[in-house]
């Protein structure tokens, strides 16, 4: 009762602000999408640093979102929140048959498989079409990765992946003799495409690893202007050796 309380409490407040607030009573759904992909990255940012309070505010943010696109839906005379939960609880039973059905499934790959059959017969014409267009390159290339390897199509081994890595290189280095920058960028992106199917062997999120690396990036380039400042220098007066020699300073203090 409580949560069903707390839901009619957001979509009140939903009302209010679309019959009440200039701003709110303005959207779209095209001038939300912008602002819910920001929204989006900054719950991607909150999971990435494991910030469970910045979580929380994110999916807040978000749930808004998906409260005003209804809201939107319903004045257009399209669909109304309702509709949105309905559908999704629907898609879910449906496609967990072996929750609500006589289907046999005991392991997640092939929980997968069955999800991915299913959608071919719900009329999808190949099991990449739900691979959305727009999604950032290496995400993609996790998804269309994931998606293939339920008909199958999947390496055996983790060496296996690594001999195909080592040999994408390989061929980038050669290519890279030529000069042509169209097959050298051909070829470093199937090394990109090879090292992001090696993550998901180990386990890893090839997209959360890049960001990681990112913020740790930043982190320390910053301390490294901050530590030039105290010199009462800036970066572009130091030669690489003594940046270098900056950055090194900077890795061993956060090994403290």
């Amino acid at each position: 009762m409580e949560k069903t309380a707390t839901f009619d409490r957001l979509l009140q407040i939903m009302d209010d602000l679309r019959e009440k607030c200039p701003w709110d009573r303005k959207q779209t759904i095209q001038t939300l999408r912008q602002l819910t992909i920001e929204e989006t990255y900054e719950l991607a940012d909150a999971i990435t640093e494991e910030n469970w309070k910045a979580i929380r505010e994110e999916l807040g943010d978000i749930l808004l979102h998906i409260v005003f696109y209804a809201k939107i839906g319903s004045e257009q005379q399209q669909f109304d929140i309702n509709d949105v939960i309905n559908g999704v609880c629907d898609k879910l039973i449906h496609r967990h048959p072996h929750i609500y059905g006589d289907v046999k499934a005991e392991t997640e790959d092939q929980v997968k498989q069955n999800w991915e059959k299913l959608k071919l017969k719900e009329g999808k014409k190949s099991v990449l079409s739900g691979v959305p267009q727009s999604l950032p390159a290496l995400v993609k290339a996790m998804r269309l990765q994931e998606k293939a390897k339920q008909t199958g199509f999947e390496w055996d081994t983790t060496s296996q992946v690594w001999d195909k890595v080592k040999e994408e290189v390989t061929e980038l280095e050669e290519v890279v003799q030529t000069g042509n920058k169209e097959q050298i960028e051909d070829e470093f992106g199937d090394v990109m495409f090879s090292l992001v199917n090696y993550s998901r062997f180990l386990d890893i999120d090839a997209e959360n690893a890049l960001e990681r690396t990112n913020k740790k990036f930043q982190r320390r380039f910053q301390a490294m202007e901050a530590m030039a400042l105290q010199q009462g220098r800036t970066l572009n007066d130091m030669n690489l050796t003594e940046m270098d020699t900056l950055w090194n300073q900077v890795k061993a203090t956060e090994k403290l």
